[in-house]
This record gives C-alpha cells, structure tokens and sequence, in this order.
C-alpha cells in the first residue's frame, strides 16, 4: 500500500513539475517553531508566497498563524494529500520539514529545489533512524523508503557538531549537509523578555509556584504504553517539604498520573493547560529522563539542578535506543531507583551545564532566527 501511494505522489509530482517555483512550503507537525516561521513570512522576496501545511495536533498553531496572514492547509497522508497538496509542493523553491515526513520519498527531486530539515529538538538522547535498534527487523523495501526521504534533505540545520553527527549516524547523510546555525526554536530561551512573560503566564494561572523550588517532572513520550511508573515515585519528587512539584506527561500518557494523584499529596501538581516550556521557565529542577527538554532547560538562567531519572533504561536502549556515548555528556550521572532519586532531590546539588551547551548548543546563541532565515532568503533572492 505505501509503495502505491508513493508511487501517486510520484506520477502527480510529474504532472506538476513545470509549475512556476513561486511558493515557501513549512511542513509542521511541532508547533514550537511558531515565531520563526511568522518571521520567515515577513521577510520572504515579494515574489514568494509562504504556506503552512500542519498536522492535526498542531492545529491551534495553525490557526495561530492564519490569523498572522500565513496561508495554511490541514494534511495528512493519502488519496486527498495527492491531489490537493502535491501540486503545492512542485510549486515550491524551499520546502522547511520539522520531521521525517514519508511522503518526500515519492517527490520528484528538482536540483534548483531546497528541501531543509529544521529538527524539533535542540539535541538528542534517543536513537532514531538508523541507529534505532528496530530499523534493523525492517524489510528491505522499508529500508531503500527510508533512505529515499534522508536522502532527499538537501541541508539539516544544527546547533552544534554533535548533532550534525548524529544525522550523519542517523539518517547515513554527509555531514556537509549540516548547517551550523542553531536551532531558530532555542532562540526564546535566551530572550529576557521571553522569560518574563514566560513566569508571568504561568504565575497567572498557578500563582502557588511563585516563591517556591519548583521541580518539573517531564519524562519522554513512550510510544509503548504498558510501562508504568514506578511505585514510590510521587512521594521522592516530593521529598524536599520547601518545595513544589509539577507533573507534566505526554497527553497519550496521561492515564500513568492516576497513582501519584491517588497519594493526594498537596505539594504535587498537575497544570495540563501549562505549556512545558513555559513551566521550564519556573523551574528550579528539572526531572526527565531521555527527553530533548535537557537541552532547552540548560539554557535558561533559572536551571539550578536536573536529575535524569532513567528507571527504565534497559529497556529504552533496545527501542528505541541511546546514544552510545550519553555518559560521556551528560552533565550529571544519570539515577535508576526511586530512592536514589529521593536523595537527589533532597541534595539539590547545583549543576554547571557549560560543558553541556558547549557540546550541545553551540550555536544556540538567541540570533538563530536571523542566521536561518538570511541563509534561505539569500537562497531564495538569486533564483
């Protein structure tokens, strides 16, 4: 079925490849690049017109950038993809993708067409790709489909080296296909203004956290949800009587808060409406585990101490995998028990992540915006 509809968007994409190349297309299935592409839009050539194809789950930043003026489509794989966004694509000089998307695999590639990668994470704790253990058990007509859509990113932008590399692991890329110039998304996480309304947004809505340690508690998205997290665990997050803890899981997750809600303990909240990037700007620590919110919350002059509780590491390294070397960077020994978490949550110990940015957020120096979007328009203005 997939090779079917590859080959669709395949036989549209040539009906279309004389289509004038008049438009920007962002492919967006993250909705934290919000402010880049509004900025992109404002400072296209005048001949360039920007759309927005999104998924369903980013539908609220969608219409966030519709009411900005942005041209926007809802899409998702199939028969209505290939007739009605195909063509929009063959109109395009630069296509921005926030993710692997498999439909690229059946575009036909122009060699004066920009296809960019811009990743929805500042750095990566996780396998993908190639380096996922479980790519290996794929067929190999799954494997060539892969390697077609790596294959078809003419640039990758990086905020440092290390990520550059991974893709090259990852996706069996060159690494002079990386662009070294920070992650435009990283950029409000150096903005003092930011911060301040940051605070101020989630000091509205739980006024309880001004004047406390706050401990955020953000593990990863596991896409297998037979696990559970262990016993005991509400009562070590709350082991330090002075402070706050914020439990925020992915939405598909929600069901695992069930036993700390049932401890009924004060002191452990629950802000469902609260953007995790905001909480990140009020907290004091920051539990997680593989998650990318590492690499966000160790630029933030408010990141005190992070605690990467990993109980289940095991089982993560067989799928979906980590990086080989994570010990060799992560700025504290990860923990695997709910007791050694208590204590460390009871020590506080203060966290330098200069090594940490330097390896990882390079180029994540708040102007990434403006290095990304003059990199394209200059693309964009000598064609």
């Amino acid at each position: 079925m997939k090779v079917v509809y590859l080959w669709l968007i395949k036989l549209f994409s040539v009906l279309n490849i004389w289509r004038p190349k008049n438009k920007v297309v962002y492919v967006m299935c993250f909705d934290d690049n919000v402010d880049f592409i509004k900025q992109l839009a404002q400072r296209l050539p005048q001949k360039y017109v920007l759309y927005v194809l999104y998924r369903a789950n980013t539908e609220a930043a969608a219409t966030d950038l519709a009411a900005f003026g942005i041209k926007t489509r809802p899409f998702r794989d199939g028969i209505k993809f290939v007739m009605d966004d195909v063509s929009l694509l063959m109109s395009a000089k630069l296509i921005i993708c926030d993710n692997y998307y498999a439909f690229l695999g059946g575009l036909v590639k122009l060699p004066f067409v920009k296809i960019v990668q811009i990743w929805h994470a500042d750095g990566a704790i996780k396998k993908f790709g190639w380096e996922d253990p479980t790519t290996d058990k794929r067929s190999r007509s799954d494997k060539r489909r892969f390697q077609k859509v790596y294959d078809h990113f003419d640039e990758y932008i990086v905020a440092s080296k290390a990520m550059g590399q991974v893709f090259v692991h990852s996706y069996h890329e060159n690494f002079d296909k990386m662009q070294l110039l920070g992650y435009p998304r990283s950029d409000k996480y150096l903005s003092q203004d930011w911060q301040h309304k940051a605070r101020e947004r989630i000091y509205r809505s739980a006024p309880e956290l001004k004047n406390h340690r706050v401990i955020l508690y953000a593990p990863t998205y596991r896409e297998h949800q037979d696990f559970k997290l262990p016993k005991g665990l509400g009562s070590a997050l709350a082991a330090d009587p002075t402070a706050l803890v914020v439990v925020k899981l992915h939405p598909v997750l929600r069901d695992k808060e069930v036993p700390m809600r049932r401890i009924g303990n004060p002191k452990i909240k629950f802000y469902h409406e609260l953007e995790t990037s905001d909480l990140l700007a009020v907290a004091d620590t920051l539990v997680t585990d593989y998650s990318s919110v590492a690499f966000d919350f160790s630029l933030l002059p408010n990141a005190k101490s992070i605690i990467f509780f990993m109980f289940d590491l095991d089982r993560y390294r067989s799928d979906p995998g980590i990086q080989d070397d994570f010990l060799n960077w992560l700025p504290v020994e990860p923990v695997y028990k709910v007791e050694q978490l208590r204590n460390e949550i009871l020590a506080a110990t203060s966290v330098n992540f200069d090594k940490f940015n330097a390896h990882w957020n390079t180029y994540n120096d708040g102007q990434a915006t403006d290095r990304v979007i003059a990199r394209y328009v200059k693309f964009l203005g000598s064609n």
